[in-house]
């Protein structure tokens, strides 16, 4: 074949971040890399080893492209009916890298291949490879292997160990996965593998490879200059999802020039980070995250992923391995609301049980917080007070596999089992599934998926994806609408949230969640649903004072970010009937009866008694469906005395 001219590299041009009122977040790639060459002699042979052992063991033997990997490629595209599997020389890359876009195209592949062969009639085996390794991505804006060295442990590329020169090699096949910011474990796992083949292809033996695997890596913080920006975790987020929606690599997002619209709200972001910044100074060690999103339509609002995304990049708004603890309750009350017709004055006995389930062969004790027990309490009292007890019983009498399937239907994709502990929040949950779950309870019944980006265009405008939101109906809106009424007691006196009340200044329900590891608030307004987690990110127990930081951090972000908005009451759906009860009974209230309080039911299971037989002066109050005058006034009332 005749040597050609190449084409002129293509320029990168910088994407761009949006939030949902078109303010920019972050422009990424373009002239802002992070990028120094460095001649191929001037590198620790180890990188260039290992580079070679993971990337192209045949480099130095082909002409540009391997035969045998692009067969042995098709043959998994052809099964697959689609290219899954690229079959990428080193120089077939830097052809890729340096002319060609990286969208999956046999057209695309054939170019490559022929560019490759040009650049092999061009350029010396080690000119290419010193090119390759002055270009390839290493995750965080960062490209080349000298600066990488100094990213990761703040070195020279000359001065790389095996150890460190495997680590990084791995890397630039997946940053998001492999680089040791993100998931060390992952990153380890993956330099052994590249040990190992460095093995295979006889650049290290067995025992230097196992002595390097040993070897105690010091990774340098990320700089500070790189974290000082808003929303990092969620930033992090966009950048997994837009590049999976685009079937493309990580650093094609940042130099395609894309332009990306989020749900984002930059204000209600800043006041997220400000709140969690100024609750949180006081524990230097503690973790937490946030997620908020309108219940409305599905739109993530603001996200935290932990207290500092300098010191770690881990994003706890999708951690699936918190328990929730009692905030999972609600969940099981609105299963019971539905399949077995409980109402907000079912009562159970709070005090020390044993529960036997599997048929008498097995049993649980669970316990109340700090040993106190309140003897015969309706749900309304229970979820205020957060009896586990009550919630225990609960749960077996609606049945936890039917538990369950609401937890599913409303979003929880969490590993969970039919005991009786999971009434108590056992099983793990994130605070993403959390925020989104309770969205429903916000939205009358109706699911709106969560969605994190709308748009995407190219940087000629042409649009690449838009997001279409699904909406579904998992439960009727009076369910809802009763479990809501219910969760305001939560900020009422004598509420696990009530320390709190002070600072809301609007109708909002929720419920707290207490674990020995985890601390929740997870609450909502018709406006905004979002969920709090507070702990440590290693096995360590929580105090008794950090336990109740999740509350405060959750209140201030829902005053602050709707401070212009107006305080909304919750709707009032049809086949709801409000009537006055009396809390001592359960039944209806009448003049015998002083301590009365409006209570709201799914019609037809409000109570048909009063509690006492003396004559009645005025009929209780009691709402007809779908009529909301009456109904309106008195809540209104209830929210102002509380």
């Amino acid at each position: 074949m005749r040597s050609q001219a190449l084409p002129v590299s293509k320029m990168a041009a910088a994407s761009e971040l949006y939030d949902v009122h078109g303010k920019l977040i972050e422009a990424y790639g373009g002239g802002g890399k992070n990028s120094q060459t460095v001649p191929l002699q001037e590198m620790a042979p180890s990188i260039v080893e290992a580079t070679l052992a993971i990337e192209d063991r045949s480099f130095y033997d082909h002409y540009g492209f391997d035969p045998k990997g692009i067969a042995r490629a098709a043959i998994v595209n052809l099964q697959h009916m689609s290219k899954v599997q690229g079959a990428g020389t080193i120089t077939q890359q830097l052809a890729r890298n340096m002319y060609l876009t990286h969208e999956r195209t046999w057209s695309r592949k054939l170019k490559e291949t022929y560019y490759a062969v040009q650049m092999e009639l061009q350029m010396s085996k080690d000119q290419i490879l010193e090119q390759y390794l002055n270009q390839i991505y290493y995750g965080h804006s960062t490209y080349g292997i000298q600066s990488a060295s100094q990213l990761f442990f703040g070195k020279s590329a000359h001065d790389l160990t095996l150890a460190e020169s495997a680590l990084l090699a791995g890397i630039p096949k997946g940053p998001r996965y492999y680089s040791p910011y993100y998931d060390l474990e992952n990153a380890l796992g993956r330099q052994k593998t590249v040990l190992q083949t460095m093995v295979e292809a006889g650049y290290i033996t067995q025992q230097e490879a196992d002595k390097a695997a040993r070897e105690k890596l010091k990774i340098m913080p990320l700089e500070a200059k790189k974290t000082t920006v808003t929303a990092p975790y969620f930033r992090d987020y966009i950048r997994s999802q837009a590049t999976e929606l685009l079937g493309i690599e990580e650093k094609e997002y940042e130099d395609m020039g894309l332009r990306i619209f989020t749900t984002l709200d930059l204000n209600a972001q800043q006041i997220a980070e400000e709140v969690i910044r100024k609750q949180l100074e006081p524990y230097p060690e503690l973790q937490t995250a946030l997620v908020s999103i309108d219940p409305r339509n599905g739109y993530v609002k603001a996200m935290v992923g932990g207290r500092s995304y300098a010191d770690n990049q881990y994003n706890r708004a999708f951690a699936s391995t918190r328990q929730p603890g009692s905030s999972f309750k609600p969940i099981v009350y609105l299963t019971a609301l539905k399949e077995k017709q409980f109402t907000p004055v079912s009562r159970f006995k709070s005090e020390p049980t044993t529960f036997t389930y599997d048929q008498g062969r097995k049993s649980y004790t669970p316990s109340n917080y700090d040993g106190k027990y309140f003897d015969w309490i309706d749900m309304r009292t229970a979820i205020a007070k957060s009896d586990n007890i009550f919630a225990v019983h609960t749960a077996l009498e609606a049945g936890p596999d039917r538990v369950i399937d609401m937890a599913r239907r409303m979003g929880i994709t969490s590993p969970m089992e039919p005991l009786p502990s999971l009434a108590l929040g056992v099983f793990p949950v994130s605070p993403y599934e959390m925020a989104s779950a309770f969205g429903i309870f916000a939205n009358q019944g109706v699911r709106a998926a969560p969605t994190a980006i709308l748009r995407i265009e190219d940087r000629r405008g042409r649009v690449l994806y838009e997001a279409s939101p699904s909406e579904e109906t998992i439960i009727e809106p009076a369910y809802t609408y009763v479990m809501t009424q219910l969760m305001e007691s939560v900020f009422d006196q004598g509420g696990t949230g009530s320390r709190v009340s002070s600072v809301l200044k609007r109708p909002v329900a929720g419920k707290t969640g207490t674990t020995n590891t985890d601390a929740w608030m997870v609450g909502y307004t018709p406006e905004l649903s979002t969920a709090v987690w507070v702990g440590y990110d290693k096995d360590r127990n929580i105090g008794n004072v950090e336990s109740h930081l999740a509350a405060p951090i959750f209140a201030e972000f829902t005053e602050r970010t709707l401070e212009s908005v107006p305080p909304k009451m919750f709707p009032i759906p049809e086949g709801v009937v409000n009537v006055y009860i009396d809390p001592a009974t359960g039944k209806l209230a009448n003049d015998s009866c002083p301590k009365s309080r409006m209570e709201a039911f799914i019609q037809g299971t409000e109570p048909k008694e009063y509690c006492s037989q003396e004559p009645v002066k005025d009929e209780p109050v009691k709402q007809d469906p779908g009529k909301t005058g009456g109904s309106w006034w008195n809540d209104l009332k209830r929210w102002w005395a509380s």
